[in-house]
């Protein structure tokens, strides 16, 4: 975490500062406790769903459903990208047998951020995160280097949190039981289905 995240998490906790994020979001489930986390740090929160890595067109369109739900539950704008599993596969061809958590991972992690990335600075929001990084099954400080990376290249500064600490993983279970929320079984491309 660098130290202007942390001055700006102080403030916030005395009330002087409330930032506006963008968040990318990978699904409902683990939106849940990180918007849960921000929220309470008194940020407002824009949800942004563009995820073309999903397969197949069916389990984008549940996943983000579920995800619009949890908009609705937190009363948070939520705003998505049409789905273009072509460009994805594009995006990540020749590391397609790469195994998950691999630089196939890493190069969709880059795709989806700097789509979100674009989209806070078309928005005129000058900072963003992603919930990627509340799952166990993500290594969290490839996301944050990959976030950084885009932050930086589009100029919107990524806030760098590691959802996944203090139980942050096994609380967002327990809210999207409580939410009734679709848990799916798989990361969401179809590379992810198979046993690596």
């Amino acid at each position: 975490m660098n130290i202007t995240l942390q001055k700006e998490r102080l403030l916030i906790i005395e009330g002087e500062v409330e930032m506006k994020i963008l968040l990318h979001v990978c699904c409902g489930p683990c939106s849940t406790f990180v918007i849960e986390q921000l929220k309470s740090e008194g940020h407002e929160l824009v949800l942004f769903f563009p995820n073309s890595n999903i397969y197949p067109k069916e389990e984008r369109e549940k996943r983000k459903l579920y995800a619009e739900k949890v908009s609705e539950i937190y009363e948070l704008d939520f705003i998505f990208d049409e789905y273009n599993h072509p460009e994805w596969k594009e995006f990540v061809r020749g590391l397609e047998s790469e195994p998950s958590g691999g630089k196939r991972c890493a190069k969709c992690f880059e795709m989806n951020l700097t789509k979100a990335a674009m989209k806070a600075r078309e928005l005129g929001i000058e900072n963003f995160t992603t919930t990627l990084t509340v799952s166990r099954f993500k290594k969290s400080h490839m996301v944050i280097a990959v976030g950084r990376a885009v932050g930086s290249r589009i100029g919107v500064n990524f806030l760098d949190y590691d959802f996944k600490k203090k139980g942050g993983y096994d609380k967002s279970i327990e809210l999207a039981k409580k939410y009734g929320l679709y848990q799916q079984s798989y990361c969401g491309c179809e590379f992810s289905l198979r046993k690596n």
